[in-house]
């Protein structure tokens, strides 16, 4: 019910904003390319993590009859046999599908993706007038969505209660074993890319200090994590880097409002790792190309996931269709998604401020994060 509007009208609202900035060319293209880059990378990593700790595999068989699955193995694999690409032509022919309607109807969600995407885009493109009627319309429509989004997320503790509780009564406190490994692949693979993929990036293309950026990024990552969302974390965000790393205002106010609607390395890193740990669990070994589709998907809709609290949940499900697993997968990880959407919030609040560095450094800004700005804090 929520995934296909809440996806598109997101994009489209979102992309439609973006693309209004085209006096701001450079910042834009630097910006992107940072995004897309780094969303790459934490997803390849948390796609390397899991498949080195398998938490979906608990000595030596898949942890679904621990967790209560009821879906046939058999079944499900002729589903995903059915989705999966068999080359790497196939994958990129999905991402156009001849029937918009029919994608959407039959869960096949990677091609709608797309044209979310390139919707936004063509909806900047219009004259004034046209360009205001579409945006209300589209950011009207996600306004709703949103609205209804929270409404089920009020729902969401008592069917975590319902859900625990029956799979402890089938078999036991050993159904955690699995999801407290699946939290560690999670958590660590954040870890990589927050400690070492991110600063990587700060030192050798920014030139500047990654610990002098985590002191004054700690404000707004605590912010993040307490919040869950990045929206929220935003106005810290921008205080501390202006007033304290010595950003200009002209390149915080460009990159990270657009970042915290397109940056989610930690989101798009804990999709990835979601439903290769829900394939896991139910004993399909994905292909490839099918993987490539995974990774592909959660760097889509990222972009397309709300800066609200478990909203990431929409999109694991829209990539759960995309391979063909069963929905029911999302309730495998509903009772340790919330502790973890707190680290990746944080995670994703990092990336744009270390995004905001880079553009502002590569832009000629001398006294980012200097030892001036530093004293200031």
């Amino acid at each position: 019910m929520l995934v296909v509007p809440l996806v598109l009208s997101a994009m489209i609202a979102g992309i439609g904003a973006i693309t209004e900035t085209r006096a701001l060319g450079r910042y834009g293209l630097r910006t992107l390319a940072f995004y897309v880059g780094t969303g790459t990378v934490a997803i390849l990593t948390g796609l390397l993590v899991v498949n080195l700790l398998q938490p979906g595999v608990i000595d030596g068989k898949p942890a679904g009859a621990l967790l209560g699955l009821d879906a046939e193995s058999q079944d499900v694999m002729s589903r995903v046999e059915g989705k999966g690409a068999h080359n790497m032509l196939d994958v990129v022919l999905r991402l156009v599908p001849d029937n918009l309607f029919a994608a959407a109807a039959t869960g096949d969600m990677l091609g709608l993706v797309l044209f979310g995407f390139l919707f936004g885009y063509f909806v900047s493109q219009l004259p004034k007038d046209l360009h205001r009627t579409q945006r209300e319309f589209w950011q009207g429509l996600y306004e709703i969505m949103i609205r209804i989004a929270n409404l089920v997320m009020r729902l969401a503790p008592l069917g975590v209660f319902g859900l625990v509780a029956s799979i402890i009564a089938k078999t036991g406190w050993s159904a955690f074993r699995p999801l407290a490994w699946f939290c560690v692949a999670v958590l660590g693979a954040l870890a990589i890319h927050v400690l070492i993929a991110l600063p990587l990036v700060l030192r050798l293309v920014a030139r500047v200090s990654p610990l002098k950026h985590f002191r004054v990024m700690a404000p707004a990552m605590l912010t993040a994590f307490s919040t869950s969302s990045s929206a929220a974390s935003l106005p810290v965000t921008l205080d501390r880097l202006e007033k304290q790393g010595g950003v200009p205002q002209r390149i915080t106010g460009f990159v990270l409002p657009l970042g915290a609607n397109v940056n989610t390395d930690g989101t798009a890193l804990y999709e990835c790792a979601a439903a290769m740990f829900i394939a896991q669990a139910y004993g399909l070994p994905l292909d490839l190309p099918t993987q490539f589709i995974v990774v592909l998907a959660a760097l889509l809709t990222s972009v397309g996931v709300a800066g609200i609290p478990s909203a990431s949940l929409v999109a694991i499900a829209l990539i759960l269709g995309s391979i063909g697993l069963p929905l029911e997968g999302v309730g495998l990880i509903l009772a340790v998604d919330r502790i973890l959407d707190m680290v990746r919030t944080a995670v994703n609040v990092f990336g744009d401020s270390c995004a905001t560095v880079v553009v502002a450094r590569l832009d000629g800004e001398d006294g980012v994060l200097g030892e001036a700005a530093m004293r200031k804090s």
